[in-house]
């Protein structure tokens, strides 16, 4: 008999995730070029080792630090490509969740956001995937698949929780040397509370 995970868990790929409805979540999703087949075979035996949260998290902290260092192509490095993230990310904002902060990476993109009843996060995730992969393989250049099946997410706790996340995001691109302040970088819910916002 098979064992059905608990409601609102499944698994995808290698990583577990929680879709509950209208909890907000952490989510990162990136180029598919980011990682070397060995790396993510090495990272998924390491996977099946964690049992706590606090393993959980030292293990996204790796990811990040490799993913904050740039590998494979960045083509979201191209403003044009990254604009379109960003657009497709704001599209269904305050219709199918809402969006509280964001940053476009040159390989991968950090979302915090709410899904409204009725909205799940795998369809919100297959959305903003699905179009960007689409319009960003018209570019010759680029080759499918363009993002990494997978996503990493993480349920959002409580504020203080919320608080760390959303600092995170939008500190990600001082971290990674890419600009001084979180309001210098064009691609960031920063940037855009501080020059585009309501």
């Amino acid at each position: 008999m098979a064992i059905m995970p608990p409601k609102g868990w499944s698994c995808r790929y290698y990583l577990p995730h929680f879709d509950g409805e209208s909890v907000s979540q952490f989510v990162t999703f990136h180029l598919a070029d980011c990682f070397s087949t060995a790396l993510l075979r090495g990272w998924q035996e390491k996977l099946s080792f964690i049992q706590t949260l606090a393993q959980k998290s030292e293990h996204d902290r790796l990811v990040n630090r490799y993913l904050d260092k740039g590998s494979g192509q960045a083509w979201l490095r191209d403003s044009l490509l990254a604009t379109m993230v960003e657009d497709a990310l704001l599209f269904f904002n305050a219709e199918r969740y809402a969006l509280h902060a964001w940053v476009v990476m040159p390989n991968h993109v950090h979302a915090l956001f709410t899904p409204f009843a009725g909205n799940r996060i795998k369809l919100i995730l297959h959305s903003w995937k699905s179009f960007t992969s689409h319009e960003a393989v018209r570019d010759p250049r680029i080759h499918e698949p363009f993002w990494s099946p997978d996503s990493y997410d993480r349920f959002i706790r409580n504020d203080q929780h919320y608080a760390n996340v959303l600092a995170y995001i939008e500190n990600n691109p001082v971290k990674a040397g890419l600009c001084n302040t979180p309001t210098e970088y064009r691609w960031s819910s920063a940037w855009w509370r501080e020059y585009a916002g309501d």
